[in-house]
């Protein structure tokens, strides 16, 4: 089977080293509570945008291990893994890498309905399971419902990203008639109805012209208000922005938790990589 890897650049790298850094401390505080008090207790590692399994780094032109193989390598390891990709190719590479376990569970299917028909059901907090969950889409075709539901389940901890470059190319654009009509739609599934309008454009000072658009700064508080009051996570960290060389965000990382500790550490972790980066 012919493979086909994605190139990456440094954000990229920076995201995968920040999932397999939490992935462990995650993991561990587990197994702990497993081993102390809790003997029935599992956790998941969930992947909705598993990816063929390893990257090509653009940096050193060397083979990168994707979350999947990141989260497999974790110790102590999880109960399960859930790894999804639409794209049947990649699906298959990913399961000729990791060959047959009967932990692992490979779809080639959209997430959208893979994640709430069959893996958020795994996820159960009065059955003792527990989930670290990473929303990495491809583009803006993530739908609100999931990500209500994450915050809902109160057992699943989120990794997201918030593809704002392609927001704002496709869907925010300031001549607003030119805005490609299947990024809105996109952009109000993903947000989950129209008030994402209210808080993309202000209207402030601007009587007799068109609203104007908002800071990405804005927006993404916006956004970061939404997951806690509307998804009902009660910890959302200062996501971490993923910039271009010329200083463009490309998408905003957030961390979702019901747990102060999980944020505390993802908090610490973020910080860590933003002095790194000299943000």
């Amino acid at each position: 089977m012919a493979t086909d890897f994605d190139e990456i650049g440094i954000w990229s790298e920076v995201k995968l080293a920040i999932i397999k850094e939490y992935a462990a401390a995650y993991s561990k505080i587990l197994d702990s509570t497993r081993r102390q008090s809790v003997r029935s207790l599992r956790w998941l590692y969930i992947d909705a945008f598993a990816g063929p399994g390893v990257h090509l780094s653009k940096m050193t032109g060397k083979m990168v291990a994707g979350s999947p193989l990141i989260a497999l390598n974790t110790k102590p390891p999880f109960s399960e893994y859930h790894f999804i990709d639409a794209d049947r190719t990649r699906a298959e590479q990913l399961r000729a890498i990791v060959g047959p376990r009967s932990d692992v569970h490979i779809y080639s299917e959209d997430c959208n309905q893979v994640l709430l028909r069959d893996v958020f059901p795994k996820a159960k907090y009065d059955d003792y399971r527990r989930a670290l969950c990473l929303l990495d889409p491809y583009n803006i075709n993530l739908k609100w419902k999931v990500i209500e539901t994450a915050g809902q389940m109160k057992s699943i901890e989120l990794f997201l990203n918030f593809m704002i470059m392609d927001i704002n190319r496709n869907a925010l654009r300031r001549k607003r008639h030119s805005a490609i009509q299947s990024k809105i739609d996109q952009l109000t599934a993903l947000w989950g109805d129209r008030s994402w309008e209210d808080a993309a454009f202000s209207s402030e000072g601007k009587l007799f012209e068109d609203p104007e658009k908002v800071s990405n700064e804005q927006f993404e508080l916006a956004w970061r208000e939404r997951l806690k009051k509307r998804a009902g996570f009660k910890f959302v960290s200062e996501p971490m922005p993923m910039k271009t060389k010329n200083n463009s965000v490309i998408y905003y990382l957030y961390f979702a938790s019901q747990k102060p500790v999980a944020a505390g550490i993802v908090d610490d972790i973020f910080n860590k990589y933003r002095k790194r980066q000299g943000l």
